[in-house]
C-alpha cells in the first residue's frame, strides 16, 4: 500500500530537519547574509511598499536586519501576531522594532497589541518560512496550515525563504497548498515558472 501525502510529508519533515540541524551556527549565519544580499537586489524588493517579514527560530534564515532597512526606507512593515481566540496569525504594522515587538507564542517575537492589523490584500511581497520547498513553488510547512490560510489571501508576489539543505525534488501538494512565486536560498533566486511576476 502506497503512502499518503500526509505520510510522505510527514517522513520529508523528519528528514529536513535532520538536515537543519546539522548547519552549524556559522552556516546558518553566512547563509543568512548571502540570502539578505541577494533578496536586496531584487527588483521586487526595491519596489514593494508593503512587506511581510517573519520572526526567525534558531533554524531558520534571519532576514530581521533587512527589516530594520526596509522600515528606515519607508516601507510598510508587517510581521505576524497570533490570535488565541480564532487559532489564527495576522499579519500587524509595525514602526519600531524596540517598542513594537514582543515576546509571543513559542517565545517568537510578535507585534504588540498596539499594533494595527494590516490588510493581507495590501502586501505586496510576503517573504515566507517553511520546513522545505521545491523549485516549482512548493512549501512544506510544519502542517499546522497557518501560512497556507493567510497566504491564500494575497494576491502580492510569495517567496519562499530557506537554506539550499532544504530543497527537496518533490513532495505531494494538497489542494490547501499554496503556490509561491519564487524560492529564495542563499545560492539562488528561482522564480517559479508560470507564477506571476511582479
Amino acid at each position: 500500500m502506497s503512502a499518503s501525502p500526509v505520510e510522505i510529508k510527514a517522513a520529508l519533515r523528519r528528514q529536513l530537519r535532520a538536515r537543519l540541524q546539522s548547519l552549524s551556527i556559522e552556516e546558518r549565519s553566512q547563509g543568512s547574509v548571502q540570502i539578505r544580499h541577494r533578496l536586496a537586489e531584487q527588483p521586487v524588493w526595491q519596489k514593494a511598499q508593503s512587506i511581510l517579514f517573519y520572526a526567525p527560530t534558531a533554524s531558520e534564515p534571519d532576514l530581521l536586519p533587512l527589516l530594520t532597512e526596509a522600515l528606515d526606507r519607508g516601507q510598510q512593515v508587517a510581521l505576524l501576531r497570533y490570535t488565541p481566540e480564532t487559532d489564527s496569525y495576522a499579519p500587524c504594522l509595525i514602526r519600531k522594532t524596540s517598542s513594537d515587538l514582543q515576546p509571543g507564542r513559542f517565545g517568537i517575537p510578535e507585534p504588540a497589541a498596539h499594533c494595527p492589523i494590516f490588510d493581507l490584500k495590501q502586501l505586496d511581497l510576503a517573504l515566507v518560512p517553511g520546513i522545505g520547498f521545491t523549485l516549482d513553488g512548493g512549501r512544506l510547512g510544519r502542517g499546522k496550515g497557518y501560512y497556507d490560510r493567510l497566504l491564500s489571501e494575497v494576491p502580492g508576489f510569495k517567496c519562499g525563504v530557506a537554506f539550499d539543505c532544504q530543497l527537496a525534488a518533490e513532495f505531494p501538494l494538497e489542494p490547501h497548498d499554496v503556490r509561491l512565486n519564487c524560492i529564495l536560498t542563499p545560492t539562488r533566486w528561482h522564480l517559479v515558472t508560470g507564477q506571476p511576476r511582479f
